[in-house]
């Protein structure tokens, strides 16, 4: 009995051998252990076991198969081998078909080259997209014949041809409810049709979300529907509740709701403060994209009761992460800052933004100059300089007024270098700006604090949920960076343990925060010195923001090179960045004042990797010890020819 269970064991998963053991000692026990199998499983198993009972003999009969061939039963079935005959005619019927198409392609080509633009053009192309809707060069050359016809025929008959190909292509959507060029040519005869039935449209995107909710060709066509139709924006909405309401994983839902919401309940807009002529309007992002604040707490409510029914779902938490945010910084100068020594003007912005609109004015006239990016890998760049004239502010004993023009966004900033001084800049404060304060949110912080305190609570009921974790670490950022610091690191610490295969994106991310703490309090304490050694740093951000540091440390982190952005620092004269794993210098890049690089233990290895420091002209001190490169035969001559400012050099 062994040997003809045994197959049967192999590809049955319930365990066979344990059932039909008993059966070598006892057969008429099957009837205790299938009389219940009997009851739950409709194959009727009865039938096929009761005559064990009387003659276990006759199991050679229903097993034998088994024995030459255990893959003959699939789940209970026996699985019918097709001959060769079968998978001849099969064969032969697939080339029959490919014939059909083949020559109907040609045919359709012939017409399109010949310029034939008919009904049977139509139909011969209405052959082919039945059986395969993604064929773009058919639904272009339909969209050539229909407005052909367009021009012969009168309105009605316009109306009843447009209104045929509407049908056709609800059965091209039924071979691919996600066919783009469906849903393209849909959107396209919808605006084309002298009378469209937008109830019937707006019908059909119900129906193919009622089967797949997460349809993003039916979700950006149901936008063009309620855009044409008129549809008021709190029925939408309502119909975003009724989705949410039934699958609270529907994240087009959410992101639908997101674009209605500020249609329907906008944030009161402060009224202006009075300005001058010369200030640039008000950016739209700014005034745009905000939820008044009552609705704004029936979205928490309803967001809650999402994620803390699966906490586990992603789909409500990046919208509640949404309804904490704030709207984009407004394109304007943050800083601009002047040289004599140098004789040269450098401009930060909030944003990246290119040269075409810059223009500089000095006392009182416009300059003709070329602005150049920090760093030649940048065409947009949020530092831009330019080289004054010669002679034209180096007399320290003269005072100058300059105004930088951005044409693009009209703004401008003043910078005034006054009697005595080598050096002036106008900039903005980060935190006047509250630059970092409000990562995630602007709201007060009696409803941001709330919410905290919801988070929470799930987080003692989900303690390894690394949504809640991150939302709670993004809350703490929007309501106290500075005072909540030591406990988001620890959140930091149990997210990339929750989440090991994420954890570079969390160490990221923890680079930023602590990269975004540390130039608040060196703002606070009105120094420039940037000081971040030993806080296991990945990365390197906003350095935009460091325009004015003279002096930074980043010793005893995991950086494993300077970026490009690194150049931005305009006024940065010791370098420290001693035990990394850094193998670039690429942003160390035409920085003219620097002066010291400590480099000590890191993985340079090579001249190449030095290269960037030639085009530092100050540049005296170099420490490289502990790093391949020193170890190279012959290098110290190498880098005395590449780097011959440099005066003291550690190998």
């Amino acid at each position: 009995m062994l040997v003809l269970y045994l197959p049967a064991f192999i590809y049955n998963l319930k365990c066979m051998l344990v059932l039909y053991l008993p059966l070598i000692y006892n057969p008429r026990c099957m009837l205790v252990l299938y009389l219940p199998a009997f009851i739950y499983n409709l194959r009727c198993m009865l039938v096929l076991y009761l005559p064990l009972i009387y003659n276990p003999r006759c199991m050679l009969v229903l097993y034998l198969p088994l024995i030459y061939n255990p893959r003959c039963m699939l789940h209970g079935r026996v699985k019918v081998k097709s001959t060769a005959q079968q998978e001849e005619e099969k064969r032969k019927e697939r080339e029959k078909k490919l014939k059909v198409y083949v020559a109907a392609r040609d045919a359709c080509f012939s017409k399109r080259k010949e310029g034939i633009q008919d009904e049977g053009a139509l139909q011969i192309t209405q052959q082919l997209l039945s059986s395969n809707p993604d064929f773009g060069t058919l639904w272009n050359y339909r969209r050539e014949t229909l407005m052909h016809l367009e021009t012969v025929k009168d309105e009605d008959e316009v109306q009843k041809i447009y209104e045929a190909e509407l049908s056709f292509l609800e059965s091209c959507l039924k071979v691919n409810p996600k066919s783009y060029g469906s849903w393209h040519h849909r959107g396209w005869v919808s605006t084309r049709l002298p009378r469209p039935d937008w109830a019937r449209e707006l019908s059909l995107c119900d129906r193919c979300l009622s089967l797949d909710d997460r349809n993003f060709h039916c979700w950006d066509y149901r936008r063009v529907v309620v855009k044409m139709s008129g549809v008021p924006v709190d029925q939408e909405l309502a119909f975003t509740d009724r989705l949410i309401g039934s699958n609270f994983s529907n994240y087009s839902s959410w992101h639908y709701r997101s674009t209605l919401l500020p249609l329907l309940h906008p944030e009161a807009a402060e009224p202006p403060a009075p300005a001058p002529r010369s200030s640039p309007p008000p950016s739209p992002q700014t005034a745009s994209h905000r939820v008044c604040e009552q609705q704004l707490l029936k979205e928490y409510e309803l967001v809650q009761n999402a994620f803390f029914t699966d906490p586990n779902d992603q789909s409500a938490w990046f919208y509640y992460r949404w309804l904490l945010g704030r709207a984009e910084r407004e394109e304007m100068i943050s800083c601009v800052f002047v040289s004599r020594d140098q004789e040269s003007v450098s401009v930060a912005f909030s944003r990246p933004v290119n040269s075409a609109g810059l223009m500089l004015v000095l006392d009182g006239k416009p300059q003709r100059l070329e602005w150049r990016s920090v760093h030649p890998r940048f065409k947009h760049s949020p530092v831009w300089v330019c080289d004054l004239p010669p002679g034209s502010i180096s007399a320290v004993g003269n005072e100058h007024n300059l105004t930088v023009h951005c044409m693009e966004t009209h703004t401008h900033r003043d910078c005034a270098l006054y009697t005595g001084r080598t050096e002036s800049w106008s900039r903005d404060s980060a935190t006047d700006q509250e630059l970092f304060r409000s990562e995630l949110s602007v709201e007060k912080t009696s409803v941001l604090q709330s919410e905290l305190q919801s988070c929470n609570q799930l987080q003692e009921l989900e303690p390894l949920n690394k949504w809640c974790l991150l939302t709670i670490i993004l809350l703490m950022r929007a309501l106290d960076p500075l005072g909540y610091e030591k406990e988001t690191l620890a959140h930091f610490q149990t997210l990339k343990e929750v989440d090991s295969m994420r954890s570079a994106y969390y160490g990221d991310l923890c680079s930023k925060f602590m990269i975004e703490n540390t130039v608040l309090k060196m703002e606070y304490a009105e120094v420039r010195v940037f000081s971040l050694s030993d806080k296991n740093l990945t990365t390197l951000c906003h350095l935009d923001q460091l325009l004015l540091v003279t002096h930074i440390n980043l010793s005893s982190n995991q950086l494993q090179r300077l970026p490009p952005q690194f150049s931005m620092l305009r006024c940065l004269e010791v370098l420290e960045v001693d035990n990394n794993s850094i193998e670039s210098l690429e942003g160390v890049y035409r920085l003219p004042k620097l002066e010291e690089v400590l480099l000590k233990n890191n993985n340079i290895s090579t001249l190449a990797a030095l290269q960037p420091l030639a085009s530092c002209p100050g540049l005296k001190r170099l420490d490289l010890r502990g790093n391949p490169v020193a170890q190279v035969s012959g290098v110290e001559a190498e880098l005395a020819a590449l780097l011959p400012s440099v005066t003291d050099l550690l190998l």
